[in-house]
């Protein structure tokens, strides 16, 4: 995923702006490439996990794909490293070939970001992420 630094800026904002409980949303993919960002509600308000309102999910993720991009999902963890939870294997089952942006904030002054496939079976496999 290559995703420009004003988009990932906007990510860690989000991420901060949560904290100490986890965000969410969704990125908009054009041929691997962020172009937008969509913010979402943890209703979970929790910093172990998320929850999103499928209501407001099911019409983004249409938006998303009836533009010709791909959705990727995002979240932030706030006092672990950013790699899949097993809470994430879990709820990627539902969303296979999904890319899965973990933004971590355990060292506040330096966010890490990483972004993962997760298959069905639960196997999680990383990608790149480049920044430009």
């Amino acid at each position: 995923m290559i995703i420009a630094p004003a988009l990932l800026e906007q990510l860690v904002a989000h991420c901060r702006r949560e904290a100490p409980n986890e965000c969410c949303g969704l990125v908009a993919l054009e041929q691997g490439r962020a172009v937008a960002v969509h913010e979402l509600e943890n209703l979970a308000a929790s910093p172990l996990r998320f929850e999103v309102d499928g209501v407001k999910l099911a019409p983004l993720l249409f938006e998303i794909e009836a533009a010709g991009q791909q959705a990727a999902i995002y979240h932030s963890h706030t006092h672990s490293e950013p790699y899949p939870s097993q809470t994430d294997v879990n709820f990627a089952r539902w969303w296979p070939g999904y890319e899965w942006l973990i933004i971590g904030l355990e060292d506040e002054a330096e966010p890490i970001t990483r972004c993962f496939v997760i298959g069905d079976d639960g196997l999680i496999e990383e990608r790149d992420v480049e920044v430009g």
